[in-house]
């Protein structure tokens, strides 16, 4: 299941097929979620209709709005890891450490609602998303490649790492709360993080263009 290509219909599932069934409740609540950009305004009523069975038959499988959302966003959070992964095409460290960050954006750009809800939610205080230190892990790793083929001025990967994401994330989530800024091109924009937090040459990153 990814959370960025389902279909919005579906038929429905023959009897006892109750881990297809959870999975279908999981993708219909990415669904709203992305749509509602709010974990609030997410019920459990209407997950069910999206999925077209009745109410009690989520309860059976989450025990409250809550749970599901946690489980949803766990699913969200596991397909954009892969897909992050799966963008690191290129050989050139600087290349892939550019690349997983461009698609980050894009993705928030196509999800902004599920991007809201991720990290932006009320859930986020009430509830521990340990699953979403694999993503940062997986950033200090791609600086880390940068600094040790010489691409990236020398330092702590994991701070680095931390700066670079802050950055990221503010420049995308300011692009979701105020879309009316005259905003430059976040290409541009992550150019200059990597540049000016990374220690980036900008001969390096034109070899990426």
């Amino acid at each position: 299941m990814n959370a960025t290509t389902n279909p919005r219909s579906r038929g429905r599932n023959p009897r006892g097929q109750g881990e297809r069934l959870r999975e279908d409740i999981v993708t219909a609540a990415l669904r709203l979620l992305d749509e509602l950009a709010d974990d609030q305004a997410l019920s459990m009523r209407a997950v069910a209709r999206e999925v077209g069975i009745a109410a009690t038959s989520v309860y059976i499988h989450f025990a409250d709005r809550d749970a599901l959302v946690l489980a949803a966003l766990e699913q969200c959070h596991r397909d954009l890891v892969r897909a992050l992964d799966q963008a690191e095409t290129a050989a050139d460290p600087v290349a892939r450490l550019r690349a997983r960050l461009l698609y980050l954006g894009d993705w928030v750009r196509r999800h902004p609602g599920l991007y809201k809800v991720l990290h932006e939610s009320t859930l986020n205080q009430r509830a521990s998303m340990e699953f979403k230190q694999e993503l940062g892990e997986r950033t200090t790793v791609a600086v880390r490649r940068c600094m040790d083929a010489g691409l990236a001025a020398p330092g702590d990967a994991a701070e680095v790492s931390l700066d670079l994401r802050a950055a990221v994330h503010g420049a995308v989530s300011m692009r979701v709360n105020q879309p009316d800024l005259p905003w430059p091109p976040l290409e541009a924009q992550i150019d200059r993080f990597l540049i000016k937090l990374a220690g980036i040459a900008p001969a390096s990153l034109s070899q990426t263009l």
